[in-house]
Parts: C-alpha cells; structure tokens; sequence
C-alpha cells in the first residue's frame, strides 16, 4: 500500500497532470483513498501497541482493568469500520450520495414516519463525520414532511446507504389517533451517487423541463418570497430533481441539474448491469409486503431487517442513529450474493 501511496504522490507531484482535469481528479481521489487507508493501518498498529502495554502493567501488578477495556472496545469499532469498508468495493461506493424520502398512503402518521427516518439518516451521518445539505424539503400539513432530499458528503457515503433502499414499515400506537390504536405506517427511501463532473452524463436541453415556483421548506427569512425554487423533469425517464434550499433561483437550477445528472448516471448504471429490478424493487408500491425492515415499537419493542434477517432491540438507539450493524449486514450480504 504505501508502494501505492509513493506512486500516486509521484504522479501528484507531476506539473502535466493538471493539464488533464479527469486524469487529476482521478489521481486525488485515488490519494484520498490511500491516505484514509494509511492512517487507518497507522491507528490499528497504535491501538494494538496500547493495549498489549496495559496486558504488561497488569502483569505488574497496575490495575488498569478500566483502561483496557476501555481500548478494547474502541478497537472493537475501529475493526467493525476497517471490516465495513472492505465490504465496500461497489464502482460507486466510496461517492457522496443523494437521498431521497418518501411517506406512504396514509397522510400524517406516515408524513410524521418519513420525518423519523429522516432524522435518522441525519444522526447517522453526524455519528460517521459526514456533511449533509438539504435540497428540498417539503414539511406536511399537520406534522412530518411529504418529502425531503438530500446530499450526504463522506467517503464511502453511496456504499453505506445503498442498505438503505426500499420501503421502511413502523408500527406503534399512533400519536394522533384519539383512541390510541396502533397503526402501521411507510415510507419510501431512495439513494443515488453523487456523480462529480469527470463523468460525463449527456442531457439534452429537449429532454428536460424546468419549473419553479415559491419555497415552502426551512430556509431563511427571504427564502418564501420570490418563485426561487426549480423542479427539472427529465421526460423520457420521468425522473425528478428538485431543489429549494438557496435564495437563488441560479443556485436552485445548478444544484438541481446536478442531482438530475446523479441520477441519469445510477439508472444507465443499472441498466448496464442488466439488475433494473433493483430499481423497480426500490420503486414498489408504498405498502405491506414490499418493506426492507419493520420498525416495531408496539406492542414488543424489534427492529428486523427482511433481507439479512437481522434482529435488534435498541430501537431507540438506531433511531437515533447506529445503522452500522445493519449496514454491516447486509453488506455482507451483499458480497455473499456477487460470490455466488
């Protein structure tokens, strides 16, 4: 690897290679990606060092049961990580990814169960260290939201929330039913690489259709008052990118496009590999039967995720957040099915 890393700091170090913008991107991003893998290696090797010294102490007699366990279970998460991201190896899993989310038929209680998951994914991307940035947020009438996109930032972000595709299903005793019944609510998630400007997506001007019209989401005390917000179609797919979150209609329409172009890339992406059913999967109607996960909170306490048959009992802990065992499994999942 670190034959890999002098190599890659040698073509760096090149005065032609910025002449040849995809080749530079290209060459920085494969430098990235080493130096995380580095210092990754480097705090392995630290990490081990620390706790064979306290396996010495303790032979010393020095109580440092507390430290030691201590660094062990942070070695413990740092191994899950370094695992994780061996299990991230997709063409597009080390991009930054777009999400989108959807509530079901159902009105409020699935509009309120959309916005639990969107706060999910927010926690979950602060717990990595990952950036996001809404693009458009549509709040519900009552409470919840009718839809949100947004960008997460972070290397490996695309591979980590493709587990995250499908229909997410909650059931619990619903909060605006009088009578407190239980009720069964969905919501639709969907996720697209964020594709940088060395790959080239081709939109006709013909093909698109640009409407804007007046922001309704957060933003700040201007952000209601003109037609800022752009919704671009793409007419031959029916695919839709819309963004509200700046002031500038300019701003708006770039920030849309791009979304736009992220999305053209992963549907030709997945034509290519001849796996458009995970598409249509990913598009099933909003209701029972097509879930990826029942979220149960009435009248036991279980997460299960449908695909990789994982079961956890913490609801409240992924909900606020720690995805990583069932992103863990179904990225091994994954890998077992390219095998066979």
């Amino acid at each position: 690897m670190r034959l890999q890393f002098a190599e890659i700091e040698k073509q760096a170090s090149d005065p032609n290679l910025w002449s040849n913008p995809e080749k530079s991107q290209q060459v920085m991003r494969e430098r990235k990606r080493l130096e995380s893998m580095l210092s990754l290696e480097g705090d392995l090797a630290r990490r081990t060092d620390d706790i064979a010294t306290y396996f010495d102490l303790a032979g010393e007699g020095e109580n440092v049961a507390a430290d030691l366990q201590r660094d062990l279970e942070s070695l413990r998460e740092l191994v899950d990580r370094v695992e994780t991201e061996t299990l991230l190896s997709g063409e597009n899993d080390g991009l930054n990814a777009i999400v989108t989310i959807h509530p079901g038929a159902g009105g409020t209680e699935s509009q309120d169960w959309a916005e639990m998951l969107l706060r999910m994914y927010l926690r979950w991307a602060e717990r990595q260290g990952f950036k996001t940035e809404m693009y458009d947020y549509q709040p519900g009438e009552e409470a919840g939201i009718k839809s949100a996109t947004f960008s997460v930032l972070g290397q490996y972000a695309f591979g980590y929330l493709t587990s995250e595709i499908g229909v997410h299903r909650l059931v619990r005793i619903s909060p605006f039913d009088q009578a407190k019944r239980r009720h069964t609510s969905f919501a639709s998630v969907y996720v697209s690489p964020e594709i940088d400007d060395s790959i080239e997506v081709n939109i006709k001007p013909d093909d698109i259709r640009i409407d804007t019209y007046r922001s309704s989401g957060k933003g700040g005390q201007h952000v209601n008052t003109t037609d800022s917000a752009v919704r671009i179609t793409h007419i031959p797919t029916g695919l839709v990118a819309n963004c509200q979150n700046e002031r500038s209609q300019h701003k708006n329409k770039e920030k849309a496009m791009s979304m736009l172009r992220s999305k053209l890339y992963e549907f030709e992406m997945e034509k290519k590999r001849e796996v458009t059913k995970k598409i249509e999967d990913s598009k099933l109607d909003i209701d029972f039967g097509s879930q990826i996960r029942s979220y149960v909170l009435q009248p036991y306490r279980m997460i299960k995720d449908h695909r990789t048959k994982l079961e956890i009992g913490d609801v409240d802990r992924v909900l606020d957040g720690d995805l990583r065992p069932l992103m863990q499994a179904y990225l091994r999942m994954r890998r077992g099915e390219k095998k066979a």
